[in-house]
């Protein structure tokens, strides 16, 4: 006799949370999946590290300038360095700013809550007024249109707080390359692990803001504000640049009758854990000009598995692209176990079900990634 009883209905990506229950990872271990992902780690870390310095150097030099011709050259300005910058053999640090005006356009976060309170504000003029102390042009300015001048020290808030987050995370990913090399990490939880001890390390870390003017420093961010690492810059990133992200030119119509881009900044899947990698590489991609980045750093060992590949170096880009992906797939599980609201080895129904709830809401977010791609 037919039953025809309701069966429970099941999670999508059940299997990926029994994974992470277990304590596994988003991404299956292997070998070659553990090379693809430390390597292009590495190769990311050597990258963050510059986007970092350009970002706080910007921060805390270029702030309130209004044409800032030379930010990208951290204060070593040469003949040889600006014709090296024209010719497009340099680091991209576009894409640093990039997902910067993400961060600063989706917010959240206490960075993004504090840039609207009075105390920010009451801490922008005294420095507006001291770097204009001698133009009353640009004060008359600031008189008549008063949130102008502020909205760039906004802008430079999130310049130094992307650089900072990115900070630790190079270092992070750099000693990952360097425990691999000693064959000290050999499987993807490790990774994971490794990623997540970091996070949890500098989760307190203080996110701060100063700048010099004639030999006086002003606080636009005090300690004192409360602003860490992993709650006020880490979660913010995440949200902006993993998930949500911004319509790429040229692929989606900015048509408002076209309908292909919703109103709703929360539905937004442009984020680096949905991109197609095959647009990858194609011009006003924004992330081609960091595959682009990355391609001159790759370790040897991971280089060598691409020229092995069925193009070769034909679709280099491409290559890199999906090795990002996985590895932002790793970073992306530790972050997941890392926020879990109670331990995973809890015997507490109560508590299990309310991580069983946490995850489901990760996966139905993750229902249209890349997560299926990367898993064959």
């Amino acid at each position: 006799m037919l039953d025809t009883r309701k069966k429970p209905k099941k999670q999508p990506l059940a299997e990926y949370i029994e994974r992470l229950q277990k304590g596994g990872a988003l991404l299956p271990n292997s070998p070659e999946n553990v090379l693809e992902v430390v390597g292009i780690l590495k190769s990311y870390g050597v990258v963050l590290d510059a986007y970092s310095k350009n970002l706080i150097y910007i921060a805390e030099h270029q702030f309130l300038v209004f044409f800032p011709f030379f930010k990208y050259f951290n204060g070593e300005f040469t003949v040889q360095k600006l014709l090296r910058h024209w010719w497009h053999d340099r680091i991209n640090f576009e894409y640093a700013e990039y997902c910067m005006k993400a961060m600063l356009w989706h917010g959240g976060g206490g960075l993004d809550n504090y840039l609207d309170t009075e105390e920010f504000q009451a801490r922008a003029q005294a420095v507006i007024a001291a770097k204009f102390k001698y133009n009353p042009l640009i004060l008359g300015l600031n008189q008549l249109f008063p949130d102008f001048l502020t909205e760039q020290l906004r802008v430079s808030a999130y310049y130094t707080g992307l650089g900072q987050f990115w900070r630790v995370m190079a270092d992070i990913f750099l000693s990952l390359s360097d425990l691999y090399d000693k064959g000290k990490i050999t499987s993807i939880a490790e990774v994971v692990e490794h990623i997540k001890a970091g996070l949890v390390a500098d989760a307190s870390k203080p996110i701060t803001y100063t700048v010099k003017i004639q030999e006086k420093v002003y606080d636009i961010i005090p300690k004192s504000v409360g602003l860490t690492f992993l709650a006020d810059t880490a979660i913010p990133y995440v949200e902006a640049v993993f998930f949500r992200g911004t319509p790429f030119h040229g692929t989606v119509s900015y048509n408002a009758q076209a309908y292909q881009i919703s109103p709703d900044q929360s539905r937004f899947q442009y984020g680096a854990l949905y991109a197609d990698p095959l647009p990858i590489g194609g011009a006003g991609i924004p992330p081609t000009l960091l595959m682009q980045d990355m391609r001159h750093y790759l370790p040897e060992y991971l280089h060598e598995v691409y020229r092995r590949s069925l193009r070769g170096e034909d679709d280099l880009l491409v290559q890199i692209c999906i090795s990002f992906q996985k590895s932002m797939f790793c970073v992306t599980t530790a972050t997941i176990l890392g926020l879990m609201p109670h331990s995973l080895d809890t015997q507490d129904p109560a508590e299990q079900n309310a991580n069983l709830v946490y995850l489901e809401k990760w996966m139905d977010r993750l229902q249209t990634s890349r997560l299926l791609e990367v898993n064959k």
